[in-house]
This record gives C-alpha cells, structure tokens and sequence, in this order.
C-alpha cells in the first residue's frame, strides 16, 4: 500500500492524495438512503486528463478497484466505494474550458457543477437545459446516470445533450468521440454508450454539450385536481398540445403540503381547494416573447380547466421560482421527514395512473407510506418510501418496480442502479439483456477495476 501510494503521489502531486483516516467521511457515498457507505483506501484529485490516465495504469497494475466521483449528489450508491480501492474526485477538474456561441456547445471537465455551467452559459445568452433539483450536482455524474431533471419534457436528458467524450479507459489508454457535431455515422457512438455508464467502462474527462437559446420569460402555472385519474389524463394533451412547457410535473397532496409548508410557501390557493384537492400540476412555459408567453397561459389556463383542474393559479415570479426550487429539491425535503427509500420508476406517461394505483395499493396492504412527486410529462415518478422495515420495504419496492415493468417501464427513469438497486435490475431486468451488459463490461474493462459492484457484482 506505501508503494502505491508513492505512486499516485508522483501521478498527481502528494497533496492532492489522501489515504485511510486522513480521507473526509463524505467520500465514503453519495445520498442514497439504502447504499451501504464504505472508505476507499486512497483519494485522489488529480488535476488534468494524464493524471487520471496515470492513476487508472497504476490501479490496474495493482488490481485496485476504482470509482469515479464528482459531487456526490446521486441517489443510488453509484460512486460509493470498494474498500482497498481508490477514488478519483475530479473536484479540480472543474473548468468549462470553451462556450462556443457558433456552434452553440460548451466544452467542460467532469468536475463542473451545473450552477457555474449556467452562469458561464448566461453570460452568452445560451443554457444547458439539464436542470436538477441539486445544482452543485456535476457534469460527470450527470453523464454517468444519464439525468433527466424537470425540464426533460421539452428538451429531453443528458444524452439528447452530449455531444463528445473524452475518457481514460481501464488500462489507461485516452480516447476521444464526438465533438462539435451534431450528428455522424462512423462506426460504434461510443459517446452515447459511456452516457448513463455509471463510470463502469470508462472515466469521463471531458465532455462537449449542446447548449440552446436562453429564454428571456417565464411563468409558472399551478393547477389543483380532485382526482389523481384526471391529473394524468390532463398530462398527454398538455405535452402534446403545441404549446411545448418547459415542465410538467405532477405532485399529490401530502409532497405539496410537505414542499410548501418546509419552505414556507404561501401560494394564494382558498383552503377549500387545498382540502379537495389529490393531486397538482404545475406547468412551466417560456418565452423570448413577453406578450406571446401571456398568451400562452391563457391558453393553458383554459386548457387545465377543460381537462377538470379545480382552478387554475398562475403564480406570481417570487412564488412560482420558489415553488419550482421546492419541487426540484422535494427529495431533500422528503429526507428530512425520515423517507427510508427514494424510487424513481419511469413508465409510459400513459401508464402513470395505473403506476399510482398500485402504489397506494402496495402502500395499504404493507403499512406503508408512499408519496411523492415526479416528472409527468416524462412518465417518472418520483415515490418516496416511509418503512422502517427492511423486508417489509424490500417487499414495497419489489412490487413497485415490478408494476413500473408490468406497464412498459423501467426500473431506474435517471437516478440509475448505482448499488442501491442492483438487486432489482438484475432480478427484473431480461438475462440476455444482462449478459449482453456484462459481455460490453467485460470488452471495455476486462479485469473489473472500473467502479465493481455497481451494476453487477
């Protein structure tokens, strides 16, 4: 161990190598609620591509296992480590390194957050429209899980914005796909492969991304619905309806009590409709046009009613950006009322209210508590589970994946498997498909260094 560490220190510089109890507790895991968290060996910062080349080479030599971590904001256990192994933080990989206003791509290192990416990308009137309800989150974890967020609805996820890769393989080797194009047919994408990876074929160091115009207006509309049914049925024509919403979200009764009453909220909605109401939807429009996005909403508005919405709020700047922030940080609140899981299943967005009815039904028959809030537009859910149990909420979650796959879903929508729910993927997923996933491991990482554990075993 003394000499590997000698090692990494002549990779990239003894300070920036930490081992055993000089490493920080918070690198032992992400925010999973159900990974287990472990201490790697060694943490790493290196500060540039050949460093993280020179790292891979020195644990590959020695069979050490390595995962890749950039802010530590995912859900599912995906950068927790193995002990004896090595994490690599690119936390000083953290420059957005070109913003190309031509061509409408930004160059970055994995390392960037969201937030600095979208205020470099304002300054040039353009956006990345990957938004989370962590902005700290980082580009590279946003790559490795293939995160959606709130705006998936009319822009789509990570992958409809990558562009190109740079990445240090298992042996260390450096390649390149991609780049300032947006479209080629020259051989493998590999680009597209390493999206939603979960740094298990390969470390991304470097990404180019799609930037689009940033809209110069927005508002927020909240609509109450005394029936869960009539909320999802609003969903399809509103998504569909020409008027593109940059989201579309779906949140029931108790995650808008808990969302609005952990901030705060007054949103002007009479206690009568609060006491009525099942289910909300909360539609975001925009617009470069002040006159065109009023317009817009009266159209919406009318729209909401037609399809059975209760009302139809459309909330002041300061409520509705406060409300938007609450609902892309629901699972935070949803913590700190002690939820013991978080499952994000993604199905059809015409399946969502069979998808709910089986949640509840699983709920009731479990002494459980499932609530939560989601992605309508793109048929992910968000459910958080409250069952101190670990067989009984191990049953919960069972079903609840079972009844997202029955109905033309999958089993992770963009948080990914991570380790939190690799016994669930492998248990649901198609074996052939699993054997083909591990055949594509096995090509690109033979001897299983790259994050082991995650995905498979």
């Amino acid at each position: 161990m003394a000499d590997t560490e000698a090692l990494l220190a002549c990779a990239v510089g003894e300070r920036h190598v930490l081992s055993g109890g000089e490493i920080p507790g918070e690198y032992a895991g992400d925010e999973s609620l159900a990974a287990v968290r472990q201490a790697p060996a060694f943490l790493v910062r290196p500060g540039a591509t050949g460093e993280v080349a020179d790292v891979v080479r020195i644990a590959a030599e020695a069979r050490l296992p390595v995962t890749a971590r950039g802010s530590g904001t995912g859900m599912s256990g995906g950068c927790v480590p193995r002990p004896g192994g090595i994490v690599v933080s690119f936390e000083r990989m953290n420059r957005v390194l070109d913003v190309d206003t031509v061509n409408h791509v930004a160059v970055v290192q994995p390392g960037v957050t969201l937030d600095t990416l979208d205020s470099e990308t304002a300054r040039h009137g353009l956006c990345y429209p990957v938004r989370l309800g962590e902005p700290t989150a980082s580009v590279g974890g946003t790559i490795a899980t293939n995160a959606g967020g709130m705006h998936a609805v009319r822009y789509g996820v990570t992958r409809h914005h990558v562009l190109g890769v740079e990445a240090v393989l298992a042996f260390g080797a450096t390649v390149r796909d991609g780049g300032k194009y947006v479209k080629t047919s020259t051989g493998y994408d590999l680009t597209q492969l390493l999206t939603g990876s979960e740094g298990t074929l390969a470390l991304v160091t470097e990404a180019t991304l799609r930037l689009q115009p940033r809209t110069a207006h927005s508002t927020s509309v909240l609509a109450p619905f005394t029936s869960v049914d009539d909320v999802f049925r609003a969903v399809p024509p509103l998504a569909g309806g020409g008027l593109q919403p940059a989201a579309l979200e779906y949140v029931d009764l108790l995650a808008m009590a808990a969302i609005t009453d952990d901030k705060s909220l007054a949103l002007g909605i009479p206690e009568s409709v609060r006491q009525t109401a099942l289910g909300y939807l909360l539609v975001v429009l925009e617009s470069n046009s002040a006159r065109r996005l009023e317009e817009d909403v009266e159209a919406v508005a009318e729209q909401l009613l037609d399809l059975g919405a209760a009302d139809v709020y459309v909330l002041p700047a300061g409520a509705g950006r406060r409300l938007v922030d609450a609902r892309e940080r629901a699972f935070w609140t949803a913590k700190s009322a002690g939820a013991d899981d978080i499952v994000d299943v993604v199905v059809p967005r015409g399946e969502l209210p069979g998808l709910l009815a089986e949640a509840h039904a699983v709920a009731d028959a479990t002494g459980s508590l499932v609530t939560g809030c989601g992605h309508a537009g793109d048929g992910n859910v968000h459910l958080s589970v409250f069952q101190p149990d670990p067989d009984r909420r191990d049953e919960v979650l069972r079903r609840l994946f079972r009844a997202g796959l029955e109905r033309g879903g999958a089993v992770s929508g963009e948080h990914g498997i991570g380790r939190a729910k690799k016994a669930y993927f492998r248990q649901f997923e198609q074996p052939a498909k699993v054997e083909l996933m591990r055949s594509v491991k096995h090509a690109f990482d033979p001897q299983g260094v790259l994050n082991p554990g995650v995905l498979f075993d």
